[in-house]
């Protein structure tokens, strides 16, 4: 079953070769956003005039900026004027969403002979200044910035304005965080935030509080495969479609309650097995949540089936080596079925990512495949074995000769742009060879309990899905009780053999890995550190 990867935002000497822009944005660091394929007052990317027709009961539509008047566009002027001599220091309540005191909504009129489509009336141009660069901007504004606005002016709640509206509330949602982005609204600070006692330094203190929080959500344990490194092969049952739209209730409020953004990776098993994917994926879009999905190679159909209902943020495959290996591991034929659905992804425009599960057998292959990767794949990275379930009979390399490995790895990546990070020990290869660190596995080092949980079929609710970590169950309490609970608590604190260490924040070593050799996460320290 896979893991998600983090790629390196500042690794690299000398530039990658950059990817579509579409692809880019949505990319960094997974964040969600209403640039992920869905527009924030509709689908696609267009503005579908069922949508626009129900946001007019809560706003005025706005008039064609060519129609401005001289009086207009004077006033505008001494607006702009005004928000630039604003004061820097204007108190800001933090606890609460609110409107940027820095803004100016500025009624205009058209001229008396519109141009054919352009309504006669008024409208309004928002002038504000970018809390992100200080620079003074002003736009005409659109149906979403004045319902953004309207809906925190008026401290209205986003599930009756959906109500309202008739919409689903993830796309008020968007309206509100698309506001944010663009400085209209201010957003209080994350509430997934590592405690004050958490150590930082200079250059790791942006990795104290997490603004997007993912649910590795195993809607089913039913695949198609029969991986010889498995770690979970009971039999769990499946989430229904009532219990499965609960819990993305439950996560979109638990996002909004802590002002993050919410993803959701579908995963298993296969997700595609479960009977109402496509209806548990479709609500998720409708709460305003990114989705990934972590799985097998599947038909055109089937992947075009989910397309339509909203592209996913990437898609994520596995591979074990090349091709005589992996199929020994995964089955005869999986290799070359995974290379032409890896092309079908990049056909569709989907971000596609490999991730492999190092063990002592395809260590010396890691390189290999990446070459064929190369242009294939957006990223492809890899996760040590963690020893529990099948995965107990596969070995594990020998530290000294992981470490030899790190070297050849991160020079590769000198060369090959599809070579990305995860796992946390390389910061300190990175560290020891002067090299610029990255965010760690999660984009937190180890980010178990803190901006990800695992949800499994059966409800239980995991830190990390790679090792037995339980901290309860969605049935019979909130995800927001789950991660407020002690158990919690203790899986996002780090091994009390990291303390002191200078990478603190940006590795943690891999707990599954710890735990699978027999040792305590929360004590030992991850056997193939080389500090």
């Amino acid at each position: 079953m896979p893991h998600p990867i983090r790629r390196p935002t500042k690794l690299r000497r000398r530039p990658r070769k950059r990817r579509p822009t579409s692809l880019r944005k949505r990319r960094r660091k997974h964040l969600p956003s209403s640039e992920s394929g869905r527009d924030i007052t509709g689908n696609g990317g267009s503005h579908p005039e069922g949508v626009i027709r129900r946001f007019r009961s809560l706003v005025p539509m706005t008039p064609d900026k060519t129609l401005l008047s001289s009086d207009d566009r004077k006033n505008l002027r001494a607006a702009r004027r005004r928000v630039a001599a604003m004061a820097d220091a204007v108190p800001c309540d933090r606890a609460r969403i609110q409107v940027n005191p820095r803004l100016e909504l500025v009624a205009v009129s058209v001229r008396d002979t519109p141009s054919e489509g352009v309504p006669m009336g008024s409208g309004f141009w928002v002038v504000w200044r970018d809390p992100s660069d200080g620079a003074v901007r002003s736009e005409e504004a659109g149906p979403a910035d004045l319902l953004a606005l309207k809906l925190v002016l008026e401290e209205r709640d986003a599930e009756d304005a959906a109500r309202e509206a008739g919409v689903p509330v993830g796309r008020i949602d968007d309206c509100l965080w698309g506001a944010a982005a663009r400085g209209l609204i201010i957003m209080p600070p994350s509430r997934l935030r590592r405690p004050p006692s958490w150590p930082v330094s200079a250059e790791s203190e942006d990795l104290l509080a997490a603004r997007v929080f993912t649910l590795q959500w195993h809607i089913t344990q039913e695949c198609d495969l029969h991986c010889l490194h498995c770690y979970d092969r009971t039999s769990q049952g499946v989430f229904s479609l009532l219990r499965g739209v609960e819990l993305l209730d439950d996560l979109r409020r638990f996002c909004a309650e802590r002002f993050v953004r919410g993803q959701v990776s579908f995963t298993g098993g296969n997700p595609f097995l479960h009977a109402e994917f496509a209806a548990l994926y479709g609500a998720a879009l409708d709460r305003g949540l990114s989705a990934a999905i972590l799985g097998n190679p599947v038909s055109r159909e089937q992947l075009l089936g989910i397309v339509a209902l909203g592209r996913p943020v990437y898609y994520q495959v596995s591979l074990e080596g090349l091709e005589a290996h992996n199929d020994h591991i995964r089955g005869a034929g999986h290799f070359r079925r995974t290379l032409a659905f890896l092309d079908l992804l990049r056909e569709e425009g989907i971000p596609c990512e490999v991730m492999l599960t190092l063990t002592r057998d395809n260590m010396d292959q890691v390189l290999a495949l990446g070459e064929i990767l190369r242009g294939r794949a957006d990223a492809f990275s890899f996760n040590r074995l963690a020893p529990f379930g099948e995965g107990a009979s596969l070995a594990l390399p020998e530290p000294a000769a992981y470490e030899a490995f790190f070297d050849r790895y991160v020079a590769a990546m000198e060369e090959n742009p599809v070579l990305a990070l995860k796992d946390n020990l390389l910061n300190l290869a990175l560290s020891l060879r002067g090299r610029v660190l990255f965010d760690g596995c999660a984009g937190f080092g180890c980010g178990a309990a803190f901006n990800f949980l695992s949800v499994l079929a059966d409800g239980q609710v995991h830190a990390c899905r790679k090792f037995p970590s339980p901290i309860g169950s969605v049935h019979g309490s909130s995800l927001s009780e789950r991660y407020d609970s002690p158990a919690a608590e203790r899986y996002r604190s780090r091994s009390l053999a990291c303390e002191g260490c200078r990478l603190y924040s940006r590795c943690g070593g891999c707990p599954a890995v710890t735990a699978g050799l027999g040792l305590d996460p929360l004590r030992d320290r991850d056997p193939f550190c080389f500090r």
